[in-house]
């Protein structure tokens, strides 16, 4: 499936021309390997792809022992895997590197010896255990890759006139109209439903049918439960406690993830290694409260009030609405036309934190429970800063509604409160694109564009 990190490799190959490696991070299967495969293939004369989840001892000793002579180790993993090499024009690819840090910590020699370039892939790359006793190479440039955007789904499914004409409205300012943003809203329903991981992508390509759609996530949520129980050594439970939890915490719309639920008097302290094990792993995305936005959100950042989302939304759904074992096809469909009777406020901030994630934004929410005063009072969902921070007039508040009808009390306070630093503030519907009050109204389809 086509996907924007082709593109980026293209530029990453060109600007760093053998001067760096790149190290391709994210969740399990949201497509790392095969695009960056396909990316040898077609920009390569030829490449190697060594794989450290199937690799034997032979391949490893090579970075034990042959980096002083790097004339005998490119010799022997030429024959090993019977690909022959040529001096700027070979990519040798390190697939889940994490299984094996000593040929990361390697990148450092083989970029100075610089005749072939070199991309490692991996999950749980920055896990403690992934990165004891090595020397991070400074000759590595990082790139995460995250589930399928709209754009991409769309691309997926056939359409690649959609997203074009959402983009010119969101940067004119200007609405849809009533029969194209009907149109816009069923397709980011449906990408909401199916998802961003491929697998998944690719069964709803294939059959058509949700059921199919369900197993392949499924799939990957059993996936993830056995790395946590394999990889969090230790804190496992509490790791999965907390994974089964999202659902829960979101669909109460808590202010910040209560750690009471999961245990009486529990601590931050006792979860962070925990929490942070999840983040790390790429599989939820964390959302900070912070105490006073500014200039710089993360400096005023509560690192023990944060939110968890998960990080695709796709996931979410087959995690939550369980129903022995796979989310029913019927209840698909009712998702699907907003028939479902259920507050989907849940889902709807799910999948405006993994498309702010996915465009690069760190995530930050703001809350003030004052009891004393109504006016400081107020919870809003996201906070965002603008591209080139000044003095003054940084930061967007961001409410997403995921209703027709609802009230803007806490935006309205903010604008008041913190206007000095206000910059766009913005609600997230799913009406089309208007300009109100000084608050902009935008679709849900057009968060990416943020």
């Amino acid at each position: 499936m086509k996907r924007k990190m082709y593109d980026y490799l293209v530029k990453w190959k060109k600007h760093a021309n053998g001067t760096s490696a790149l190290l391709v991070q994210g969740a399990r299967r949201v497509g790392k390997s095969y695009i960056v495969e396909s990316f040898a293939k077609s920009e390569y004369r030829s490449y190697i792809l060594i794989d450290f989840n199937k690799a034997d001892d032979a391949v490893r000793d090579i970075f034990e022992h042959d980096l002083n002579n790097m004339d005998m180790l490119f010799q022997k993993l030429s024959t090993l895997y019977n690909k022959k090499l040529y001096p700027r024009e070979s990519l040798i690819i390190f697939d889940e590197v994490q299984l094996f840090p000593r040929a990361r910590s390697a990148i450092k020699y083989l970029v100075e010896d610089g005749r072939y370039d070199y991309i490692e892939i991996g999950s749980l790359i920055s896990i403690r255990k992934n990165v004891e006793n090595i020397l991070i190479p400074s000759e590595e440039d990082m790139v995460n890759m995250y589930p399928m955007d709209f754009e991409e789904f769309l691309w997926a499914i056939g359409d690649e006139t959609m997203y074009p004409l959402i983009t010119e409205c969101f940067n004119k300012q200007k609405p849809m109209g009533q029969a194209l943003h009907r149109k816009a809203m069923d397709l980011f329903r449906l990408y909401l439903i199916v998802g961003g991981m491929p697998q998944a992508v690719k069964a709803y390509v294939d059959t058509k049918d949700f059921d199919s759609v369900d197993a392949a996530k499924r799939r990957i949520l059993k996936l993830y439960r056995e790395d946590i129980r394999k990889h969090a050594k230790g804190y496992e439970m509490k790791v999965e406690a907390i994974f089964d939890e999202i659902p829960s915490q979101l669909r109460n719309q808590n202010q910040h993830f209560k750690l009471s639920s999961l245990e009486k008097g529990a601590r931050f302290d006792n979860y962070r290694d925990a929490m942070f094990w999840l983040s790390d792993a790429m599989i939820i995305n964390n959302c900070y409260n912070s105490t006073e936005p500014s200039i710089v959100l993360n400096l005023n950042r509560d690192r023990t009030l944060l939110k968890c989302y998960l990080g695709d939304t796709g996931l979410l759904i087959s995690h939550s609405f369980d129903e022995k074992g796979i989310v029913s096809e019927e209840i698909y469909k009712k998702l699907l036309l907003d028939k479902l009777e259920v507050n989907l406020g849940m889902v709807m901030e799910n999948i405006v934190a993994q498309m702010l994630a996915a465009n690069g934004h760190k995530l930050f929410f703001y809350a003030n429970p004052s009891r004393d005063n109504a006016e400081a009072r107020m919870e809003i969902d996201f906070l965002i800063a603008k591209s080139q921070i000044s003095n003054r007039h940084n930061i967007s508040p961001i409410e997403v509604k995921s209703g027709k009808n609802y009230t803007l009390s806490s935006i309205s306070k903010f604008m008041r409160r913190f206007s000095e630093q206000l910059h766009t503030p913005y609600v997230l519907h799913t009406g089309d694109l208007k300009v109100e009050d000084d608050i902009v109204y935008l679709p849900l389809y057009m968060t990416a564009l943020l």
